[in-house]
């Protein structure tokens, strides 16, 4: 089922679909599991960034409930990024003050949903195919190794810190090794037992009514309390941890506001303008990936998403959050919990307001590594086997930018990595078009060959070395067509090489005669390449 952009066009919304009990079924459990996933994630990208933990918490629930609300996705989820925590904690420092960080943010969400409005989206269709698995499984590796710690109860690693460098002046193996060494028993037991109820609730249908990842942290803290004052007992920073508010005031207290009076700061427009190009580039990247792994194979509008992003650094900026974008673990595990519809980050920003204000002292009994064990989960049906094996079927020139983009992200972030893997893409599409610039067919006509170069769709300058040689290397005294009926679009290069060639070819007594090439030709219009990227 392909659902086009346009079902999802402002103002175009069914509001009732999100009220149907059979997508409700879906979206209210798959909102605790995204709950569950962004609590510590907004804790931890906080703390990486250098920002209060308040302000990790407030962008996660800005992010569910104003960019869920005016998003065209429908199962996406935004959130403080990890990919954003080295600018966000370099801006502060560099700015002085995190009210003058806050006004940068605010210009970077305007500066977002001018890029929305530009239509500066349509970018993301030209990610290649493999990359973008490659990133969906580099991210589930990631997950793997990064929670593989709180797995196990090393509690030195926090949560957020994607990057294969870390804050703490170790690396992803680092921790891995060091995890290894410092285990914490009581922890295990938690995130085996958490895993053996992922695997096999969901096989009981009669129970599975009951999702699978509530009872993962219900289970968790009973056994956390269970182990209290014995050698199995977690320690304080194994447990997850929430600002606990008392009063109102002191919940009023806590928001920052933007200083306008460093409006005239060149520092100040730089940073807006970094946070902008990373934080779209970065949401244009997970949108793809999630609408590559959403059942229903639903297409999101890229441009919408900008403007709505936009709104919501515009509005965290104004209350003092961080700065979001979509974020593909937090959507990966919405998609993996079964959600139809935005409904499901709609509520999940509102059970992370829901626990702020009145329950953070139950939160904060909730052990990281039952947690672990769901983003285990993800992590691995995300890296899963069977794409590797399904990448491979698909060839080389598949495979290798897919594994080329598994291998850069892992050891270095998700923008860096993803470069690395464009490139490498880049190369083969490259190299197919130089290929297949047109079809060469030799007949004879009694001693005489006869040559028809039947040119491509579309015949760009990069195909302009392939003809030059090809030409070059016909054999003397042959008659040759060049066809250009099928041809939409013909390079000026092309075109001056094909006239030099008929021009130049009686010296080898060559007869050249062309069909259908126009003197010039119109480029066409971007919809049209889209559609027709031959």
């Amino acid at each position: 089922m392909q659902t086009k952009q346009g079902d999802f066009a402002m103002g175009n919304l069914n509001l009732k679909k999100y009220f149907l009990p059979k997508n409700l079924k879906k979206d209210l459990p798959s909102s605790i599991v995204v709950f569950l996933v962004a609590l510590p994630l907004c804790l931890g990208i906080a703390l990486a960034s250098g920002a209060p933990l308040f302000a990790g918490l407030l962008t996660g629930i800005i992010g569910g409930i104003v960019v869920g609300s005016f998003s065209g996705s429908q199962l996406s989820v935004a959130g403080p990024a990890a990919g954003l925590t080295v600018i966000v904690f370099n801006a502060i420092t560099s700015l002085g003050t995190y009210e003058t960080f806050l006004l940068a943010l605010v210009l970077a969400g305007v500066f977002q949903m001018l890029l929305g409005i530009l239509k500066a989206g349509t970018i993301a269709n030209y990610f290649p195919s493999a990359v973008i698995e490659g990133m969906l499984a580099a991210i589930g590796i990631i997950l793997i190794m990064k929670q593989f710690p709180h797995a196990v109860g090393y509690d030195a690693s926090f949560e957020g810190d994607e990057g294969f460098k870390q804050a703490d002046d170790h690396n992803t193996f680092s921790s891995i090794t060091l995890a290894f060494a410092r285990i914490n028993y009581g922890a295990v037991i938690i995130a085996v037992v958490s895993l053996l109820l992922m695997i096999y609730w969901p096989r009981f249908k009669k129970l599975a009514i009951v999702p699978a990842p509530l009872l993962v942290v219900l289970a968790g803290v009973g056994l956390s309390l269970a182990f209290s004052g014995t050698s199995l007992a977690l320690h304080d920073k194994q447990l997850v941890h929430i600002p606990i508010v008392n009063s109102s005031s002191e919940f009023f207290g806590l928001f920052k506001s933007p200083d306008f009076s460093a409006i005239g700061n060149k520092q100040v427009w730089i940073t807006a303008f970094t946070i902008a190009v990373v934080a779209s580039l970065e949401t244009l990247l997970s949108l793809e990936a999630v609408d590559k792994i959403d059942p229903i194979k639903r297409v999101s509008p890229t441009n919408r998403e900008l403007v709505a992003q936009g709104i919501g650094n515009l509005t965290s900026g104004f209350l003092g959050g961080l700065p979001m974008t979509a974020v593909i673990v937090r959507s990966s595990a919405n998609v993996n919990a079964g959600a139809r519809t935005k409904m499901s980050t709609i509520v999940h920003g509102t059970m992370l307001l829901i626990s702020l204000l009145f329950i953070p002292v139950l939160i904060n009994m909730i052990p990281l590594s039952c947690l672990a064990a769901i983003l285990l989960m993800t992590g691995y049906k995300l890296a899963r086997i069977s794409l590797f094996k399904h990448m491979w079927h698909m060839g080389l020139s598949q495979f290798i930018p897919f594994v080329v983009t598994i291998v850069a992200v892992v050891l270095t972030d998700l923008l860096i990595g993803v470069g690395i893997g464009m490139m490498v893409g880049i190369f083969y599409i490259l190299r197919t078009n130089l290929r297949n610039p047109y079809f060469f067919h030799i007949v004879h006509n009694g001693d005489k060959k006869v040559i028809r170069i039947q040119l491509a769709e579309e015949v760009s300058f990069l195909n302009k070395a392939a003809i030059q040689i090809t030409l070059t290397s016909l054999p003397k005294g042959s008659d040759v067509i060049i066809d250009g009926s099928n041809s939409r679009y013909i390079d000026p290069d092309v075109l001056e090489i094909i006239q030099n060639y008929k021009h130049n070819a009686y010296t080898k007594g060559i007869i050249v005669q062309l069909q259908d090439i126009k003197e010039q030709y119109d480029i066409p219009p971007l919809k049209e390449l889209m559609y027709n990227p031959n």
